[in-house]
């Protein structure tokens, strides 16, 4: 399940990042602000959701089946610019290497651009972080290139760390494995606008 997040969503949150911490850190700098207090949790996932309504950000939870523990994180960023998207994701330490990075990543890769109307999708990754390497090579995105010093250090003060971008484009999508993924999708009002 993926889905925006909501603030009753932060005591699932907490216990996946708080559990995984040594698993994330060495890619995601925000996990040395972590852990972080519930009401803190509680906080973030207002202000994802107030952006998400906005249409300014689109963060999303990965949840198990029941929606009973948070599998992981993702998002369409809209920090590339007009008519693109980037997806970034973090999954936790219970739940690596189940697929479930590859997974989220081919849906929003199709929502971003059949439902979206994204022209563009990028993900950016630290070449030396070989499991978030797999997962849009998997999906059919080209390598474009490696930009140097482009993301954060892994801890304050680090030395910014290199970044590969892939992409995929709106026409390339039919002929990419992303397409081959399934999924069902719903408005804001449980609508089925896919599936």
């Amino acid at each position: 399940m993926i889905r925006c997040w909501e603030p009753r969503d932060a005591p699932l949150l907490k216990a996946a990042v708080d559990s995984s911490l040594d698993h994330l850190r060495p890619w995601m700098p925000w996990a040395y602000d972590e852990p972080q207090p519930l009401p803190e949790k509680i906080e973030l996932l207002r202000g994802f959701r107030g952006r998400f309504d906005l249409g300014d950000d689109y963060v999303y939870g990965i949840f198990s089946k029941r929606e009973t523990e948070v599998l992981g994180g993702s998002g369409l960023h809209t920090r590339v610019g007009p008519e693109g998207f980037e997806i970034g994701y973090w999954v936790s330490a219970a739940a690596a290497g189940n697929g479930v990075a590859t997974e989220t990543t081919a849906v929003l890769t199709r929502a971003g651009i059949e439902l979206a109307g994204a022209d563009r999708i990028e993900i950016r990754v630290d070449p030396s972080n070989e499991a978030s390497m797999k997962v849009p090579r998997k999906l059919g995105y080209t390598e474009e290139a490696t930009l140097r010093r482009r993301l954060p250090g892994r801890r304050p003060n680090d030395e910014l760390r290199d970044s590969v971008i892939f992409s995929l484009l709106r026409e390339e999508l039919d002929a990419s494995p992303a397409a081959a993924v399934e999924y069902d999708a719903y408005d804001a009002a449980s609508r089925l606008v896919v599936g």
